[in-house]
């Protein structure tokens, strides 16, 4: 059993940023960032895998940035240039195995966090 806590959320306005940390209760291969909007689909954000491959969604390129400490148990989000439609309960999820297929989608994880909200105010 793997337990994920996540922390750095919060209301911001449009072109501002926030760190979304999420810390894991023991390693584990793949790690990565959903949100969901009410109303909307779970949808992946941003994942990493012990090789350090990275997958991003086309609406957080450029502006979003993954990343783990060195012990791989700390996860990060990085989100700059925010816009309103980044408001969402972001999760922390993560898998002892992915692929780049994977990588993306809900069911391709096992364990998940609370979750911390976020709001873009314009």
């Amino acid at each position: 059993q793997v337990q994920l806590v996540e922390s750095g959320g919060g209301s911001v306005q449009a072109g501002g940023s926030l760190r979304l940390s999420c810390t894991a209760s023991r390693y584990i291969d793949c790690m990565g960032w959903f949100r969901q909007a009410p109303g909307k689909e779970r949808e992946g954000v941003a994942a990493i895998d012990r090789h350090g491959r990275t997958t991003y969604s086309d609406s957080v390129k450029g502006r979003f940035t993954i990343s783990q400490d060195n012990g791989k148990k700390t996860l990060y989000l990085q989100m700059s240039s925010l816009k309103p439609e980044d408001s969402a309960m972001y999760y922390c999820a993560a898998n002892y195995a992915c692929t780049i297929a994977t990588m993306s989608r809900p069911e391709g994880f096992t364990y998940w966090g609370q979750g911390t909200q976020v709001t873009v105010s314009s």
